[in-house]
């Protein structure tokens, strides 16, 4: 069974926005109580954050869909829906996100680090919010928007200092075990770590992490292996620590060959070559790699490399490797940039930014984008007029009409709001007239010609009742 996951994608759902109240107060002795319609609630996040304790991304794995709940709709009485409750996800130190694309969305190291994956959506307004001067008792509350829907893709990379590096039964989980108080699988064949192994080590006055990067053979760089599912740990560590073995049974290897294919896969991966290198020949204890190790040792110093003859079973140059080591994680940790404080950066827009685009496609139609113009869309209700031209009146009032005439849009053209996947398309009338002069009864706006069967119905009694009126004012008594 699986127990160790580095890569997982994951689909994550936040909260829809609660729906705003069309409430009227009603009261004895009060015929005109006004609006009171309460607003919706907020939907909930989705929010990722760093957790120490978490060291794996199985939970994603065996559950990929995560979706936080919805914001309560507004009541009468001036009652606010209750916010969406946010969903937190726990992810490991040292966690990117990306989108499906394999763009870098956040890239989460430190504990308590956060990125909002899904954004939840904004409640609608109540009618009592909606009321002003010039529509004392509207009929219609906006609606709450939808909560993002977004597939992220985790990645995890181990955050440590060193990092060691060779090809299977080099001895790598042993010399982990020995360095630090981590304890790994160990056997005497290939492939026997499956996952990464972290270790802490203290070496005087610096305390550091190593880790081992397991299954790296000729053409780990392409997949083979193991190697391309955990090479993305060694991206983060500060030092790179060559584990060669000296006692192996092979007879085309050799400690030098071994060097040069392991470079080889990690210049293949990329983005390795300032790391300092440091050269371990392993399994000394070992007659046969005893001597192996004193006729390679002149050739790897020559090319540079600092090399350390060690045993991890018989404990043999553990301190001088273990302290080199340190040296090297506090020159890299010194040579880091100090972390400043976050600044908050204010970008206010152009005066001339009207926050929207009018652009004519080949066939005619006229498409609306911008962020004001979708989001009232989203939040109107169209099956109510007053609904409808409020929504009108908004973008009248944005300049999209006006905009719509110096692109070109003519009275009967269609004209779409929104994405083409997701548009709201209409045959536009240019409106000569706007605001609270257009307006009826509650939830009709004067600007829509059909006639509902209810208004239709009033006026219908209204004609018979002035008939009658008529009929009593024209009679005349003997």
């Amino acid at each position: 069974m699986t127990t160790f996951v580095d890569r997982v994608e994951l689909h994550v759902a936040a909260g829809n926005g609660g729906h705003g109240c069309a409430s009227v107060h009603r009261e004895k002795f009060k015929p005109l109580g006004g609006p009171d319609g309460g607003n919706g609630g907020r939907g909930g996040d989705v929010i990722l954050t760093v957790d120490q304790s978490i060291t794996t991304l199985l939970d994603y794995h065996h559950s990929p869909h995560r979706k936080a709940t919805n914001g309560k709709p507004g009541e009468g009485g001036n009652r606010s829906g209750k916010d969406g409750q946010d969903l937190v996800l726990a992810v490991p130190d040292g966690t990117v996100v990306l989108d499906k694309a394999g763009n870098v969305l956040a890239d989460l190291v430190g504990h308590g680090t956060s990125f909002v994956a899904a954004q939840g959506g904004r409640g609608g307004l109540g009618n009592a919010a909606l009321a002003s001067a010039r529509r004392k008792a509207p009929g219609f509350a906006l609606l709450g928007e939808p909560g993002d829907l977004r597939d992220v893709v985790l990645e995890l990379k181990t955050v440590a200092d060193v990092a060691l590096v060779g090809y299977p039964s080099a001895g790598k989980s042993s010399l982990i075990s020995v360095l630090s108080a981590a304890r790994p699988k160990i056997a005497d064949y290939p492939f026997t770590t499956l996952v990464p192994n972290l270790g802490v080590v203290t070496a005087g006055s610096t305390v550091y992490t190593i880790a081992d990067v397991p299954g790296l053979i000729p053409g780990a760089s392409q997949g083979k292996g193991l190697g391309l599912e955990f090479l993305r740990h060694v991206e983060r560590c500060s030092v790179l620590v060559h584990v060669l073995d000296t006692a192996t049974l092979e007879s085309d290897r050799d400690p030098a060959s071994d060097l040069d294919i392991i470079e080889e896969e990690l210049r293949q991966y990329g983005g390795l070559d300032n790391r300092p290198r440091i050269v371990v020949l392993n399994k000394t204890d070992v007659p046969d790699g005893k001597d192996l190790a004193e006729m390679v040792r002149p050739d790897l110093e020559a090319r540079g490399y600092r090399v350390f003859e060690v045993s991890a079973v018989a404990h043999l140059g553990l301190k001088e490797l273990s302290f080199a080591l340190a040296e090297l994680v506090a020159k890299g940790r010194a040579a880091k940039p100090k972390e400043e404080a976050t600044r908050i950066v204010i970008r206010p827009k152009a005066v001339d930014d009207t926050g929207f685009t009018v652009t004519c496609e080949a066939d005619g139609l006229f498409r609306v984008r911008g962020e004001k113009p979708e989001r009232w869309v989203r939040q109107t209700d169209f099956n109510n007029d007053e609904a409808v031209g409020y929504l009108a009146d908004r973008l009248n009032r944005l300049g999209v009409e006006e905009a719509l005439v110096k692109a070109g849009a003519r009275g009967g053209d269609g004209v779409a709001i929104g994405p083409e996947d997701n548009a709201v398309v209409f045959d536009w009338e240019p409106s000569l007239t706007a605001g609270a002069e257009m307006l009826g009864r509650r939830g009709e706006d004067h600007r829509f010609e059909g006639e509902r069967p209810a208004a239709q119905r009033r006026k219908d009694r209204q004609a018979e009742r002035d008939e009658a009126q008529q009929e009593f004012d024209d009679f005349e008594p003997f």
